[in-house]
């Protein structure tokens, strides 16, 4: 909104700013991250009183989880509002690209919503059904995927290898609908413990927003190898908003935690980093930026594949946090274990942008 009244109004002097990508990430960052200080403990007190016994916790999980009973879900509403009014302010709403993120954004945080809602009123884990789940998300995924395929070619870029690219054709529609999905359950599996997810995010949007800047830019796409995206440039503000957002909820998601994301959160923030990966050509790189979400989901697959052909585990418990947490690894060690490994996944991921 102020972008599209610096252009409109032709703003001077300071006010210019506001036509600038970097200086709105920033402001974006900043603005999300006050935003989700100022509610976080008057949002949190509301989530206890209305949930009373808050998110249902599992009898046959760690016996350490136990003693978070009480502690409210949904916290993912507070991020939703500080991105959603961080966008609204500082980025170009004429953007195709911001639109398609906002229908994930908004489309996956209401199907966790749902499926957050459904465990609290009925002090179940089971929530929403599986398939009718992911039948939902695909119908959102599938709407930001043509919004966003709309403006691209259809190819698959290959990171390290520069110019080489797999035309997928109209399956690239199907296959861009499948990262967002993918994205956005990933997420969801690696939120277990506290904080384990939230950093994560950050760091994945971190590098996204740089990605997202080069890749808007023809003269910084051109030199580094990587295929230019006009007003992909945008969607850094996005991530910025993004990492803003989730820094707040960090501070109230820090152990002990006061509050949980819920599926309201990890959806929306997964989802949306898939459909950032898919607008900016670099969906092979989210999977290595994103690899700690990757290993979260695939030990799931591999667990649940194994065990229904031989009756036996692989894992001690799936997703694979709670493998080392059974292990007697602390809780807090395998969050920041799992952060490290997170920021050397991101250093490896802009390692792509030049090693072309």
């Amino acid at each position: 909104m102020l972008y599209l009244f610096a252009e409109w109004f032709h703003f001077e002097g300071l006010a210019n700013l506001f036509r600038y990508q970097s200086f709105r990430s920033g402001a974006a960052l900043m603005t999300a991250l006050v935003i989700g200080l100022i509610i976080g403990p008057k949002f949190i007190n509301m989530l206890r009183i209305r949930q009373g016994k808050g998110q249902p916790i599992r009898e046959d999980g760690p016996q350490s989880h136990l003693a978070k009973r009480g502690t409210p879900t949904m916290g993912g509403l507070m991020i939703l509002i500080a991105v959603i009014v961080s966008m609204l302010l500082y980025m170009d709403m004429s953007n195709p690209f911001v639109w398609a993120c906002v229908a994930v954004t908004v489309g996956f945080g209401a199907i966790g919503f749902m499926d957050d809602y459904d465990k609290v009123s009925k002090s179940s884990h089971k929530g929403v059904p599986g398939r009718v789940r992911l039948a939902m998300e695909f119908v959102v995924a599938g709407i930001a995927a043509y919004i966003i395929v709309s403006q691209l070619n259809t190819n698959l870029y290959v990171p390290f290898l520069s110019g080489r690219y797999i035309p997928l054709g109209p399956f690239y529609y199907v296959f861009a609908a499948f990262v967002i999905v993918g994205a956005g359950n990933a997420v969801n599996l690696t939120d277990g413990l506290d904080g384990l997810a939230t950093m994560p995010v950050i760091i994945a949007a971190g590098t996204f927003a740089i990605i997202c800047y080069l890749a808007g830019r023809v003269d910084y796409a051109t030199y580094l190898g990587i295929p230019h995206v006009p007003r992909a440039g945008e969607l850094a503000i996005f991530c910025a908003g993004i990492m803003g957002a989730g820094l707040a909820f960090l501070w109230f998601n820090a152990p002990p935690a006061a509050v949980f994301m819920g599926d309201t959160g990890s959806l929306a923030l997964g989802g949306a980093l898939g459909a950032i990966a898919v607008a900016a050509h670099h969906e092979i790189v989210l999977a290595v930026v994103g690899g700690l979400f990757v290993l979260e989901a695939a030990s799931v697959i591999i667990q649940v594949f194994w065990f229904k052909r031989t009756g036996r585990r692989v894992f001690r418990m799936a997703p694979i946090h709670h493998h080392f947490e059974q292990k007697g690894w602390k809780e807090s060690t395998v969050v920041i274990r799992f952060w490290i490994i997170s920021i050397v996944l991101a250093v490896i991921g802009l390692s792509t942008l030049k090693l072309r």
